[in-house]
């Protein structure tokens, strides 16, 4: 159980941040800009939550709650030690992934084929859904760079690619069913 009495600790004022294992880095750390990025991805969702209701919403909870626990397993580096810790720390699973992709194909089986790309708009819960989806992009690309640098948990990448997806396809669900999709003219503005 996490308790927070005292908000502020004045560890950070010197630039530098403790990590899940106590590790300190600076803040601008590639781990840190990492899971400060998920966390940015559950903020977004956040104000998309506001326009959601029923098992959007409920879908959506639940993955607020996973990018927490997503941030948390970002944050604690050396998988390879966590057979030790005195906590196991909580890591992304494959399961996890796999609950994305059985989501993102049960909403994509009634929508109609895509004949050009969709521009991030249309109702209010569908434009919140792409910045949801543009800013986990940016979060997997951090992950990727972390992977590729110093090693992250694979699932956790995979989460992100999956989640990306997964908001795209809950954005045509939420603009009727794609029929409300803003569709891309390419060159419509040239003359």
């Amino acid at each position: 159980m996490v308790v927070l009495s005292k908000i502020y600790t004045r560890t950070g004022d010197g630039g530098e941040t403790a990590l899940g294992d106590g590790t300190r880095v600076p803040k601008p750390s590639l781990r840190v800009e990492a899971y400060g990025t998920v966390d940015e991805t559950n903020a977004t969702l956040g104000l998309a939550r506001l326009h959601a209701d029923g098992e959007m919403d409920a879908a959506l909870a639940r993955i607020q709650n996973d990018l927490f626990d997503l941030g948390a397993d970002l944050c604690r580096p050396g998988m390879d030690q966590d057979a030790a810790a005195e906590y196991p720390p909580l890591r992304a699973t494959p399961a996890q992934v796999a609950r994305l992709e059985a989501e993102i194909d049960t909403m994509n089986a009634n929508l109609s084929p895509l004949r050009s790309f969709v521009l991030p708009g249309g109702s209010a819960l569908a434009a919140h859904l792409h910045l949801c989806r543009t800013v986990s992009r940016r979060a997997e690309r951090l992950a990727v760079a972390l992977m590729a640098e110093e090693g992250c948990n694979p699932a956790a990448v995979k989460y992100l690619n999956r989640l990306s997806d997964w908001f795209f396809v809950a954005s045509r669900l939420a603009n009727d069913g794609g029929a409300g999709d803003v569709l891309w003219v390419p060159g419509a503005n040239r003359d």
